[in-house]
């Protein structure tokens, strides 16, 4: 009688067809992505996302910076640019920086679409859009779309839409404009900016547990730290863009199937990859190599097919509701309910079923755990799938809650994610739910004090100085070495 008891999991090898199998399924779904993106990238609907301009002898460039009223960067809204060289349109990225490169010198008239800007925010100075600028070649000109209320004795830019000071730069009316302190805040400490602020940071840090808890759960039942997690995040925001965007579908099946395909290509993973890895005996430093070049490979080839500019996954306005001195969107309160009710089904499943009781026992003692009868790699097979939907999940509501999408969104916010980790305590899915919170408060509020472009190093410098007072994190457990 044959034996089942043939790796540390206690099941049977499966047979070398369903390995061949997982890779084979693996690579389909990713060259389903790609031929679904390939129209998209000849037709080029991230076209308007332009790339940084930079001035020489013969181009000139126009150039503006968008944040929001709390100093958050505006993505996706949309420049419309007109003079002699004709119609040009860009859209600000990331950092909600847009610009626009001219190879004929003169007055252009710049317009902003507020119908592309954040819910709830408003032009300081309506009567200034559109605005025209003069620009010549080997020169930058700013226009300057400032929004929110205005402040007492403050002037234009910074986080209002200023542009660093040592570019060279003209206002509406062609005369000199303001240097400004890039990421500058440009507003003072105030109860109702506070109260906003502590808001956004509870809204972003519970999102991000999303992420992060499925990144716990993975380095707790294998010791893995996966690098490469970062574009599980990424996956979950471009399927949910070629979903609504490309294939046309409602917002909602568009997000269901983008959480499910993300899920999938966890489980194929698992199947095609570490375990394979893991019955060779390869040891961790191998497999965190492996993670980084995986990393690598599917965030560039993100890249080549979406191109680098933010992909919108809904490109209506949402409205929003103010709720004392805070204002929020409808889309945000709802993707912060959903984030709230799957992060309380994680806690449900690790502590009131079976299977998560065995999750939990396998991160404590795998080995013990395989001399109990749980199958060890059938538990890991669990985690890979949870993590890489919870990882999907966030990536969808995470571009709906900053307006876009990006090909390195999810690699921008790994090492948050890691801070969150370590911070709540390593392995501990619970920890790392405290621990990003902790970084989404941190990150948000510290913006009062400090320009916003430097706000996500303020939360690892916070990691830094807990661990130094508790090396476990929040929620792990001291132990002890020697």
């Amino acid at each position: 009688m044959r034996s089942a008891v043939l790796d540390p999991g206690g099941t049977t090898s499966p047979p070398l067809a369903r390995r061949i199998a997982a890779l084979l399924l693996l690579a389909l779904t990713f060259a389903t992505l790609l031929l679904v993106a390939s129209p998209a990238r000849a037709q080029g609907p991230v076209a308007s996302a332009t790339a940084a301009c930079v001035a020489d002898a013969t181009t000139g460039c126009i150039v503006g910076t968008l944040r929001t009223a709390a100093g958050e960067p505006v993505v996706g809204a949309v420049v419309n640019v007109v003079g002699p060289q004709g119609d040009l349109t860009a859209t600000s990225d990331a950092t909600g920086r847009w610009s626009v490169a001219v190879t004929e010198p003169g007055e252009y008239e710049v317009t902003l679409d507020v119908a592309t800007i954040p819910a709830g925010e408003t032009l300081r100075d309506p009567a200034n859009n559109p605005r025209t600028v003069e620009v010549g070649l080997g020169a930058s000109a700013a226009a300057l779309f400032p929004l929110g209320a205005p402040a007492a004795g403050a002037g234009g830019g910074g986080d209002d839409g200023g542009e660093p000071s040592d570019a060279p730069t003209t206002g509406a009316d062609g005369g000199a404009a303001v240097p400004t302190t890039p990421g500058s805040t440009g507003s003072g400490v105030t109860a109702a900016r506070v109260a906003q602020l502590t808001v956004n940071g509870l809204v972003f840090g519970t999102l991000l547990a999303l992420a992060s808890v499925g990144l716990s759960l993975i380095y707790g039942t294998t010791g893995l730290s996966n690098f490469a997690h970062g574009e599980q995040v990424s996956l979950g925001g471009i399927l949910a863009y070629v979903g609504t965007q490309l294939v046309g579908l409602p917002l909602i099946p568009s997000a269901i199937i983008a959480v499910a395909l993300g899920a999938a290509t966890g489980w194929l993973q698992d199947a095609g990859l570490w375990k394979p890895l893991r019955r060779r005996g390869v040891g961790m430093i191998q497999q965190m190599i492996v993670t980084i070049g995986l990393s690598m490979a599917i965030s560039y080839v993100f890249q080549f097919f979406f191109g680098a500019g933010p992909l919108r996954i809904v490109t209506d306005t949402p409205t929003s509701v103010s709720i004392g001195p805070v204002r929020i969107t409808t889309t945000t309160l709802w993707s912060l309910a959903i984030a709230v009710i799957v992060l309380a089904g994680v806690a449900y499943f690790l502590l009131g079923t079976r299977a998560g009781r065995a999750t939990r026992a396998v991160a404590d003692n795998p080995a013990l755990s395989a001399a109990s009868g749980i199958s060890v790699n059938g538990m890991i097979r669990i985690v890979w799938t949870l993590g890489a939907g919870l990882a999907a999940l966030g990536g969808v509501l995470i571009g709906l809650y900053f307006g876009a999408t990006s090909w390195y969104s999810g690699g921008a916010l790994l090492l948050l994610m890691f801070a969150a980790v370590t911070l709540g305590g390593l392995g501990a899915a619970f920890g790392a739910l405290a621990g990003s919170i902790v970084i989404g408060l941190v990150v948000e509020l510290s913006s009062l004090w400090i320009p916003t472009d430097m706000r996500y190093a303020s939360a690892l410098v916070i990691l830094i100085l807990v661990l130094l007072v508790r090396p476990q994190g929040i929620l792990g457990r001291a132990t002890r070495v020697g």
